[in-house]
């Protein structure tokens, strides 16, 4: 799959496989009742973090199957914790602090944000994903958020990606298109990859 694949070819490919990783993800929730795999990736996480943490930091609120980053987001040192907001269809993400205590009030799509949402701009990202390849590519939901977010804000300054996922999300190969932005690692339950 390359840029010259056909658009609508390309959605029904991504279609196939976003249905196949919600599938794999949903799964592998089901068989990891005591949540082990997100208390091992948030270890893996803060450890592949730790010389970031004095940059400002977004996470993600799971919903569903999500893997959870909140143990890491609490327990980040020195900088502002965030978590991203959806401002519109088709638009880049914004962030407002976060904090474990905080009142959240329901978002679109199904997601949370602050009740009073205060700004901020994160330099390092954990983000969410549907499936990855060892490419350090993600497919996401299909909305383009993170892809377009991640464009704007590396083009201003180094931004830091961190895919955030279990190992039943890995994939050989995940559909990709020029607009596709790569992360710089991914974190699972059995440690931290390295794209090649």
């Amino acid at each position: 799959m390359n840029d010259t694949t056909d658009p609508d070819e390309m959605k029904r490919i991504k279609d196939a496989a976003r249905a196949a990783a919600f599938a794999a993800r949903a799964a592998h929730r089901a068989r990891d009742e005591g949540r082990l795999a997100d208390r091992d990736a948030n270890r893996h996480l803060a450890h592949a973090l730790a010389e970031w943490s004095a940059l400002p930091l977004s996470g993600f609120l799971p919903m569903g199957t999500e893997i959870d980053p909140r143990p890491t987001m609490a327990a980040w040192s020195g900088a502002a914790v965030g978590v991203p907001l959806i401002e519109g269809k088709a638009r880049p993400l914004a962030f407002a602090r976060w904090t474990p205590d905080m009142p959240l009030v329901a978002a679109s799509f199904g997601t949370h944000a602050p009740a009073d949402p205060v700004p901020m701009v994160p330099e390092v990202l954990i983000v969410p994903l549907l499936a990855f390849d060892r490419r350090g590519f993600r497919l996401g939901y299909g909305g383009g958020f993170y892809d377009r977010t991640l464009e704007g804000l590396r083009r201003n300054r180094p931004t830091f990606a961190v895919g955030l996922a279990y190992g039943a999300q890995e994939v050989e190969e995940v559909p990709i298109e020029a607009t596709d932005q790569p992360l710089d690692l991914i974190v699972t339950e059995g440690g931290v990859i390295r794209p090649v």
